[in-house]
Protein backbone atom coordinates (compact mmCIF):
# COMPACT_ATOMS: atom_id res chain seq x y z
CA UNK A 1 0.00 0.00 0.00
CA UNK A 2 1.61 3.08 -0.70
CA UNK A 3 -0.11 6.82 -1.14
CA UNK A 4 0.84 7.96 -4.95
CA UNK A 5 0.03 11.56 -4.85
CA UNK A 6 -2.55 14.40 -3.69
CA UNK A 7 -5.70 13.33 -6.04
CA UNK A 8 -8.32 16.02 -4.29
CA UNK A 9 -9.07 19.57 -2.89
CA UNK A 10 -12.12 20.96 -1.37
CA UNK A 11 -13.22 23.62 0.67
CA UNK A 12 -16.83 24.48 2.69
CA UNK A 13 -16.52 28.24 2.93
CA UNK A 14 -18.81 31.31 3.59
CA UNK A 15 -16.68 33.08 1.16
CA UNK A 16 -17.46 30.14 -1.55
CA UNK A 17 -18.16 33.21 -4.28
CA UNK A 18 -14.66 34.92 -3.73
CA UNK A 19 -12.35 31.55 -3.66
CA UNK A 20 -13.96 30.41 -7.10
CA UNK A 21 -12.77 34.03 -8.20
CA UNK A 22 -9.41 33.22 -6.45
CA UNK A 23 -9.32 29.89 -8.12
CA UNK A 24 -10.71 30.83 -11.94
CA UNK A 25 -9.10 34.25 -12.61
CA UNK A 26 -5.79 34.05 -10.17
CA UNK A 27 -4.90 30.85 -10.41
CA UNK A 28 -6.71 29.88 -13.61
CA UNK A 29 -7.58 26.89 -12.80
CA UNK A 30 -9.58 24.84 -15.45
CA UNK A 31 -13.43 25.43 -14.84
CA UNK A 32 -15.20 22.36 -14.81
CA UNK A 33 -18.28 23.70 -13.22
CA UNK A 34 -19.80 26.96 -12.05
CA UNK A 35 -23.13 27.21 -9.80
CA UNK A 36 -24.40 29.21 -7.44
CA UNK A 37 -23.88 26.77 -4.63
CA UNK A 38 -20.05 25.87 -5.52
CA UNK A 39 -17.70 25.35 -8.27
CA UNK A 40 -15.55 22.05 -9.26
CA UNK A 41 -11.77 23.27 -11.16
CA UNK A 42 -9.18 20.99 -12.57
CA UNK A 43 -5.46 21.50 -12.32
CA UNK A 44 -3.59 21.05 -14.85
CA UNK A 45 -2.44 17.14 -14.31
CA UNK A 46 -6.20 16.68 -13.33
CA UNK A 47 -6.56 17.12 -10.05
CA UNK A 48 -10.11 18.62 -8.87
CA UNK A 49 -10.56 21.52 -6.95
CA UNK A 50 -13.92 21.66 -5.47
CA UNK A 51 -15.69 25.13 -3.24
CA UNK A 52 -18.78 24.60 -1.10
CA UNK A 53 -20.92 27.09 -0.20
CA UNK A 54 -21.10 27.55 3.71
CA UNK A 55 -24.65 26.95 3.72
CA UNK A 56 -23.86 23.20 2.09
CA UNK A 57 -25.60 21.11 4.38
CA UNK A 58 -24.21 17.83 2.27
CA UNK A 59 -20.74 18.76 3.41
CA UNK A 60 -20.68 20.13 6.82
CA UNK A 61 -18.50 17.98 8.03
CA UNK A 62 -15.54 19.73 6.26
CA UNK A 63 -15.15 21.77 9.10
CA UNK A 64 -13.43 24.92 8.41
CA UNK A 65 -10.32 23.42 7.04
CA UNK A 66 -9.35 22.17 3.51
CA UNK A 67 -10.02 19.13 2.73
CA UNK A 68 -7.59 16.90 1.14
CA UNK A 69 -8.20 13.55 -0.84
CA UNK A 70 -5.00 11.39 -0.73
CA UNK A 71 -4.75 9.02 -3.66
CA UNK A 72 -3.97 5.40 -2.76
CA UNK A 73 -2.28 2.22 -4.83
CA UNK A 74 -5.02 0.11 -3.32
CA UNK A 75 -8.12 1.49 -1.59
CA UNK A 76 -9.00 -2.02 0.00
CA UNK A 77 -5.82 -2.51 1.49
CA UNK A 78 -5.35 0.89 2.51
CA UNK A 79 -8.87 1.07 4.55
CA UNK A 80 -8.04 -2.47 5.96
CA UNK A 81 -4.93 -0.56 7.88
CA UNK A 82 -6.48 2.51 8.20
CA UNK A 83 -9.94 0.47 10.14
CA UNK A 84 -6.61 -1.91 11.99
CA UNK A 85 -5.60 1.37 13.02
CA UNK A 86 -9.08 2.93 14.19
CA UNK A 87 -9.31 5.66 12.08
CA UNK A 88 -12.39 7.69 12.46
CA UNK A 89 -14.26 7.48 9.40
CA UNK A 90 -17.36 9.66 8.88
CA UNK A 91 -19.59 7.17 7.04
CA UNK A 92 -19.45 3.23 7.07
CA UNK A 93 -19.85 2.64 3.30
CA UNK A 94 -17.37 3.99 0.84
CA UNK A 95 -18.60 6.24 -2.14
CA UNK A 96 -18.24 5.48 -5.44
CA UNK A 97 -18.37 6.79 -8.66
CA UNK A 98 -17.27 6.88 -12.16
CA UNK A 99 -14.60 4.18 -11.38
CA UNK A 100 -13.28 5.85 -8.14
CA UNK A 101 -14.04 5.15 -5.00
CA UNK A 102 -13.02 7.41 -1.60
CA UNK A 103 -13.80 7.54 2.03
CA UNK A 104 -13.69 10.70 4.63
CA UNK A 105 -12.14 10.13 7.76
CA UNK A 106 -10.57 12.09 10.34
CA UNK A 107 -7.09 12.39 11.03
CA UNK A 108 -5.27 12.97 14.51
CA UNK A 109 -4.98 16.39 13.72
CA UNK A 110 -8.55 16.72 13.85
CA UNK A 111 -9.30 18.05 10.46
CA UNK A 112 -10.56 16.07 7.45
CA UNK A 113 -9.32 13.72 5.01
CA UNK A 114 -10.11 11.30 2.59
CA UNK A 115 -8.58 7.96 0.62
CA UNK A 116 -9.35 8.09 -3.41
CA UNK A 117 -8.50 4.92 -5.34
CA UNK A 118 -9.53 2.68 -8.29
CA UNK A 119 -12.80 1.24 -7.72
CA UNK A 120 -11.97 -2.49 -9.11
CA UNK A 121 -15.05 -4.17 -6.87
CA UNK A 122 -16.86 -3.36 -10.12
Amino acid sequence: MSVKSLAWLGVRTVNAAAMSAFYRDVLKLEVLQEQSDGARYALADGTEVHVYDGADPFHQFFGTAPVIGFFVDSFADTQQRMVRADTGFLYPEPQRQSGRVWQHFRAPDGNVYEIIGIDDSE
